[in-house]
Order: C-alpha cells, then sequence, then structure tokens
C-alpha cells in the first residue's frame, strides 16, 4: 500500500477509503504544522475523486495529548495559527471517522471533534483540561462539544477538567462504538466503508446539510475563544496552571 507524507502524518489509501495517521508518539502532541499539515491532507483528499471517506488515527500511546507546550508554535506562541488550520480541517468536503485510542486532551479533543464519528475503547479518555491550565477552551469545543452531547454534559467537561472514560464517552454520545484496542484500525475502517459503499455525491451532500455551515460557526467560536484565551495567557494562573500540569499537580490558583 503506497503511502504519502505530509510532515509528520502520513496517508495511504484502502479501497475508497483514505488513511490518515499522525506520527508524533506517543503523545502526538498538536502544533501548526501538524494541524497545516493534516489540512493539506484532507484538501487533497477532497481532490481525489475515488477517495470518499477519511479515516484519522494515530500512531503511539495516545490519539493527542493536547497542544505542544513546549514547541514555539505550541500553546504558548501559536494559537492564533493553529485555529487557522484548524478550520480548514473542519472545511473538509468528505465524512471522517476518528480511531481515537488513549487520551484525546485538550487540543486533542478539539481534533477528535472535527470528525463526524469516533470509535474509542473503554479505556480511552476525553479531557477538556483548559481550566487545570488557567485557561480559556479552544479549537471551538465551546461550540462542537455542546453541538454533540448537549450544554450540561459540555459544561461538566469544560468546568471540571475531569477525565471522561471511554464507557462514559459512548452513554453521552461522545463516541460512537467501543472496541477492544487490538480493533481499533479495523472497527473504523469497517465503518468508513460502510459510509463508501454509498453514492459518493449524495452521502457529500448530505453531510454538508447536516453540519450546516459548521466551518463558519467553528471560526466565529474560535476568534471568541482566542480573545479570551490571549487576556487570560497574562495572568499569575495561567502560569502556574502551565506548571502544575507540567508537573501533575494541582494548581494553586490565586484569581490573578
Amino acid at each position: 500500500m503506497s503511502e504519502d507524507r505530509y510532515g509528520e502524518a502520513s496517508l495511504r489509501r484502502d479501497g475508497h477509503v483514505a488513511l490518515l495517521e499522525i506520527d508524533r508518539p506517543p503523545h502526538n502532541h498538536v502544533n501548526v504544522e501538524l494541524m497545516r499539515h493534516l489540512a493539506n491532507a484532507l484538501a487533497d483528499i477532497d481532490r481525489e475523486r475515488e477517495l470518499r471517506v477519511s479515516v484519522l488515527g494515530s500512531r503511539g500511546k495516545n490519539f493527542s495529548a493536547g497542544a505542544d507546550l513546549a514547541a514555539p508554535s505550541g500553546l504558548a506562541n501559536g494559537v492564533g495559527a493553529l485555529y487557522a488550520e484548524a478550520v480548514r480541517l473542519f472545511s473538509a468536503k468528505k465524512p471522517i471517522v476518528a480511531a481515537i485510542q488513549g487520551a484525546a486532551v485538550g487540543a486533542g479533543l478539539g481534533l477528535a471533534l472535527v470528525a463526524d464519528f469516533r470509535i474509542a475503547t473503554a479505556e480511552s479518555r476525553f479531557v477538556a483540561n483548559f481550566v487545570k491550565l488557567g485557561f480559556h477552551p479552544g479549537f471551538a469545543i465551546t461550540h462542537t462539544l455542546p453541538r454533540l452531547i448537549g450544554p450540561q454534559k459540555a459544561a461538566l467537561m469544560c468546568l471540571t477538567g475531569r477525565r471522561i472514560t471511554g464507557t462514559e464517552a459512548l452513554a453521552w454520545g461522545l463516541v460512537d462504538e467501543l472496541v477492544p484496542l487490538e480493533r481499533l484500525p479495523e472497527a473504523a475502517l469497517s465503518l468508513a466503508r460502510e459510509i463508501a459503499e454509498n453514492a459518493p455525491l449524495a452521502v457529500q451532500a448530505t453531510r454538508t446539510t447536516l453540519r450546516a455551515e459548521l466551518a463558519a460557526k467553528v471560526k466565529e467560536q474560535m476568534d471568541a475563544e482566542l480573545a479570551i484565551q490571549t487576556a487570560l495567557r497574562e495572568t499569575a494562573d495561567f502560569a502556574e496552571g502551565v506548571r502544575a500540569v507540567a508537573a501533575r499537580r494541582p494548581g494553586r490558583f490565586v484569581g490573578a
């Protein structure tokens, strides 16, 4: 099976299914370059007539453990540029099935929410941990998460930073199917093939209607989130939150 490289991501083809895989193991942290490469790959998939559905997965322990805090293009300096690439992900025209092992945290959760469907394991974890960083949620999670699981459960995730198990995520509608870890790629590919066997123009048109200008709404929400994040990034609580998360300890916040 031939493979095309997009930076730290790869694209393979299985019939009408595109297999797009992030390759930053073990934690697959998000940065601007990775988002740009994924967006470029999805744009190429949209242009390739024979490809009808994408499976988005990753190599390593976690689907994505969030933004790369240590890199210059990570959370500290590249948020606006990262969000610009994220909007491109939401603009993809063809359905996406995400295969989620381990953790989808922060920006990693936002990336999982780009997909139309999520296949996970009982051991998967979903975390909107922004408040533990002294930060506001981003990646349009304040729009995409309540749209998927309802405002009450979204508020619970965003205001507590609580880890949600794969079993809870299935019950809440955050994921569509749970399978054993060893069956995760197979299950995601199976769903993608089920979609791909249908008339592609009809599938794409139906998806466009169901998503109801989602990319435009995501852009609007990201702009609002970024303005708040920019202000919070100057606070002592944000600096403490980054230290606390890195040290795996509760933050000692002072409200300033």
